[in-house]
C-alpha cells in the first residue's frame, strides 16, 4: 500500500491564457526520492512553485500590479491535508520545505548566517542537532561558516542552499534544479547528499531536474514532463529501461 506523503490531483497553471502545468496528478511516497524531469519550459519550476506555495505570492503580487494574471486549479495534499490554500510560510512549518532553483541565497550574509535565517522554525536543540549534521554531510561549509555566501563557488552556493533547506527541518525537500552549473564532481557530492538525506534523517525527497540522467538510479519513482503534461512515468528501473527515455536522455 503506497503511503503517499504528497498528493496532487489534476493540477493546472495559467499564466493568462498560456498553460504552464496541465492536468497534471502525481504522489511522492513517504521516505521515497520522486524525480520530476524534463526539458526547459516543461513546467517544473512551475510545479515547484505551486507545491510550496510560493506561487500564491506571485497570484497576490501579480493581481497587485494589474499585470500577468495567474490561474491554479486542482488540490494539493501534504500529510492526508488539503494544502492548496494554505501560504508558503504555514506550509514551511508543516514541513514542506523548498530548495530553489539558483539557490536564492542572501550573498552579504556569511554561510552560518544563512543557515540561521533556514532555522527559524528549529528549537534551540533542533538547530545545534541539524547545524552538526549538515556540517557532517559537507564538511567543507564548516571551514567556511564565516565567508559571505556572495564569495562562495556555485557548488559551495548549492551545499548551503541545501543545508539551509534542512535547518528547517523538512518532513519533505523540494529540490529545484539542484544540478544548474554544477561540474560532474560537484553533481555526485550533491546525490551521495540526497542518499544520505533519505536514509539518515528519513526525510521525503522530490527533485525536478533537466539533467536526468545521473539521477535516475537514485530516484525510487520519476515522472517525465514535457509542456507541463506527464508522458511518462515509472520506477528508476522502468524508466531506465523505457526506449523512449533511454533515446532522450541516454542518447540510445
Amino acid at each position: 500500500m503506497k503511503t503517499a506523503m504528497l498528493s496532487i490531483e489534476s493540477l493546472m497553471v495559467f499564466y493568462e491564457n498560456a498553460i504552464a502545468v496541465n492536468n497534471l496528478s502525481l504522489e511522492a511516497e513517504r521516505g521515497k526520492v520522486t524525480g520530476i524531469f524534463g526539458m526547459n519550459s516543461a513546467g517544473k519550476t512551475t510545479l515547484m512553485y505551486t507545491i510550496s506555495g510560493i506561487m500564491l505570492d506571485f497570484q497576490r503580487k501579480e493581481n497587485m500590479k494589474g499585470g500577468k494574471r495567474i490561474t491554479v486549479f486542482g488540490e494539493l495534499a501534504f500529510n492526508g491535508k488539503k494544502i492548496t490554500k494554505i501560504q508558503p510560510w504555514k506550509r514551511a512549518k508543516m514541513g514542506l520545505v523548498l530548495c530553489p532553483e539558483r539557490r536564492r541565497l542572501f550573498v552579504e550574509s556569511s554561510v552560518l548566517e544563512n543557515l540561521r535565517i533556514g532555522a527559524y522554525v528549529a528549537n534551540r536543540a533542533q538547530w545545534k542537532e541539524t547545524l552538526e549534521y549538515v556540517f557532517a554531510l559537507f564538511p567543507h561549509l564548516e571551514r567556511l561558516q564565516k565567508r559571505e555566501a556572495g564569495f562562495l563557488s556555485g557548488g559551495e552556493q548549492q551545499m548551503l542552499a541545501i543545508s539551509r533547506a534542512l535547518m528547517a527541518q523538512p518532513k519533505l525537500l523540494l529540490l529545484d534544479e539542484p544540478f544548474l552549473g554544477l561540474s560532474i564532481g560537484m553533481q555526485d557530492v550533491v546525490i551521495e547528499a540526497i542518499n544520505d538525506i533519505k536514509k539518515r534523517r528519513g526525510v521525503t525527497v522530490v527533485i525536478s531536474e533537466q539533467y536526468a540522467r545521473p539521477l535516475f538510479p537514485v530516484i525510487d519513482y520519476g515522472y517525465i514532463l514535457e509542456g507541463g503534461n506527464i508522458v511518462v512515468e515509472g520506477s528508476s528501473e522502468e524508466l531506465m529501461n523505457n526506449p523512449d527515455v533511454k533515446a532522450a536522455y541516454f542518447g540510445v
